[in-house]
């Protein structure tokens, strides 16, 4: 845990949807726990899952089509950019790893930017919608062991333990 217990309240004030909703913390505490599996096998920067987990969804408007989300989550990030206790090629990765993660555009992506998006890509079936391997990046994401896992989680829209032990969030 870096500082994302301090900075969760801050970027919540500013959320504009149901905390508690399909792009909120509990989706957001998933794709912590997502993300810390698969650091385990990748080697990526958990610090920068960590922010990611908090800041790529924090701008939508909408919990349905907002394009314009993952980069409005990088400005906020910026915004927030002292309180997130990265140094700056940590932060280059976390600008990268929102603003991708709608477009998908990940030609110079390191293993740390691929990461993020597999732990959020993974927790699409709280949508209804089925994990495709083959939107995945990362061979740890692809891992029958990973689909299983985070799936079951997603769909049954688990809420992580993250939340209230280490953000002290609760619904």
């Amino acid at each position: 845990m870096i500082k994302s217990r301090g900075l969760l309240p801050l970027v919540l004030e500013q959320y504009r949807l149901n905390p508690q909703g399909i792009h909120g913390v509990p989706h957001w505490g998933r794709v912590l726990e997502n993300g810390r599996r698969l650091c385990a096998v990748t080697g990526a920067d958990p610090a920068v899952i960590e922010m990611f987990c908090i800041f790529h969804d924090a701008c939508r408007w909408t919990e349905g089509w907002d394009p314009g989300h993952g980069p409005r989550g990088a400005s906020l990030a910026r915004r927030f950019r002292e309180q997130t206790g990265l140094d700056d090629s940590q932060f280059a990765d976390l600008i990268s790893a929102c603003d991708n993660h709608t477009s998908g555009s990940v030609e110079e992506a390191g293993i740390t930017v691929l990461t993020c998006l597999d732990a959020d890509r993974l927790d699409i079936p709280r949508v209804g919608m089925q994990i495709r391997p083959d939107l995945l990046f990362t061979g740890a994401g692809r891992s029958h062991e990973m689909l299983s896992w985070a799936g079951e989680r997603a769909a049954n829209r688990v809420l992580p333990a993250v939340c209230a032990d280490e953000w002290g969030w609760l619904p």
